[in-house]
């Protein structure tokens, strides 16, 4: 068991105060989270994390990622998306299985050095990238091994970061048998893992992408078939808008619209298409980094709030985020949406922060394991000093803590209530291998292939 003691202890549970003073927390051997409270803590035989008025808080959950990206930062920045995914998964498409394993247990790594402690993660698809002309793909690409899918997976659990493991349909390949049986055998793979690590599998919706009238339909065959969530990159650039948003009714007449539908992005919408969406009760997930990195534009987040969405936030990639540090994230989130609004009250710290931990658990269907701090949840969490550097007096804790703090003051990083990080050093024993085979491993492909182009 441990015991985490003398905290400014952060819950985001659903009542309650929003920072307990001299907080407490007591994990069991199972990793879950037994009890919570303030002042004198229970005795018990534990190992004793004394946090010295340290703020604890649930470790972030990433709504939306793309792990294997680690090694790819620093491309495309003159791009807006598409341009951008020439360059990053162009470089992709000439990697192999192992290459991919490496570079999803870098980025996996990555996240929880920055106190990310769940993800949900679009793996690189077997189809490799065709570029985008006119808002549809150029061609087909080259279907790779099913290891290419199940190596990426397997880096994900061996890094210990909790997961969702989302996979391509590749529609536009195959016959519809053939693309279910692709689709079956990577959720076999996924029902292997250990389950407590993978949270769930989801495919990710193509139709952005597709020139398939009924994409939309098959999607939903694959959630009702395998009893996944979906989450759709939709409506995500300024290129081809109109096209975009036709494709809305896709989804719409294939009766894909509800709770099992989250897109990712939403950007370029109508207040109609959120007002049908928010009505049918599908969720979303903001990106607000890449979002700017990307110029991709600013999501209408305070209509869908008022219109009752179910919004979480991810971090994306390390190749359009480049650091992925959640509080960056957060402050980009809340500067983009009072500078749109003209209101400071359109963006608040705290609903910030739930939107990237608790929010990003229930549009994802896992807030019954993560997202907060609360008895019966993964003891999932962060411990930042503020004091580490020096913040100064905390007027109001949690708004110094979304506004003030960031990766200088992340001390450690713990998953079921074990260290992975220390806020210097992983306690991964394949973090220095990682980081030697992704060096190793992707210049020599840029060396082949030449690239970047």
């Amino acid at each position: 068991m441990l015991l985490v003691v003398n905290a400014l202890l952060i819950p985001i549970a659903a009542d309650g105060p929003d920072v307990v003073e001299g907080g407490w927390m007591l994990v069991g051997d199972d990793g879950r989270i037994v009890s919570t409270g303030s002042g004198t803590p229970p005795v018990v035989e534990a190992e004793v994390l004394d946090v010295a008025g340290a703020f604890v808080a649930p470790g972030f959950v990433s709504a939306h990622s793309h792990l294997f990206t680690s090694g790819l930062r620093g491309l495309g920045v003159d791009q807006t998306l598409y341009g951008w995914c020439d360059s990053m998964l162009g470089f992709t498409a000439h990697c192999s299985p192992e290459d991919l394993y490496w570079s999803t247990l870098h980025g996996s790594l990555d996240f929880l050095a920055n106190g990310v402690t769940t993800a949900f993660d679009f793996t690189d698809p077997r189809l490799s990238w065709v570029a985008m002309v006119n808002g549809e793909r150029a061609g087909v690409g080259e279907m790779r091994p099913l290891e290419y899918l199940t190596r990426q997976a397997d880096a994900k659990a061996d890094a210990g970061i909790r997961y969702i493991n989302a996979v391509g349909m590749d529609a536009t390949v195959g016959s519809d048998d053939e693309i279910f049986e692709r689709l079956g055998a990577a959720f076999a793979h996924d029902d292997a893992a250990d389950q407590d690590l993978r949270l769930g599998s989801a495919i990710f919706g193509a139709v952005q992408w597709s020139p398939r009238r009924d994409t939309a339909e098959l999607e939903v065959e694959a959630m009702r078939r395998f009893g996944v969530i979906n989450e759709a990159h939709f409506l995500e650039t300024r290129e081809e808008v109109e096209l975009q948003r036709s494709k809305f009714e896709w989804y719409a007449e294939a009766g894909a619209l509800g709770p099992s539908l989250i897109f990712g992005h939403f950007i370029q919408t109508t207040p109609e298409i959120i007002d049908r969406a928010a009505e049918a009760g599908a969720g979303m997930s903001w990106q607000p980094a890449s979002n700017g990195r990307l110029a991709s534009g600013i999501a209408d987040i305070p209509h869908m709030r008022e219109r009752g969405m179910t919004i979480g936030v991810g971090l994306d990639d390390q190749a359009c985020t480049d650091v992925s540090d959640p509080w960056q994230n957060m402050r980009i989130g809340i500067y983009a949406q009072r500078a749109a609004t003209g209101d400071p009250l359109s963006m608040m710290p705290r609903d910030m922060l739930r939107m990237h931990t608790l929010g990003s658990a229930e549009v994802l269907g896992v807030a019954d394991r993560v997202g907060s701090l609360e008895p019966g949840k993964f003891a999932d969490f962060v411990v930042v000093d503020p004091r580490q550097p020096d913040l100064g007096p905390l007027w109001h804790p949690l708004d110094s803590y979304v506004l003030a703090c960031s990766l200088r003051n992340l001390k450690a990083v713990y998953v079921g209530g074990v260290r992975q990080h220390d806020g210097v050093v992983s306690a991964n024993p394949l973090a220095a291998e990682a980081a030697a085979k992704l060096h190793e491993r992707l210049p020599r492909i840029a060396a082949q292939h030449g690239w970047p182009a």
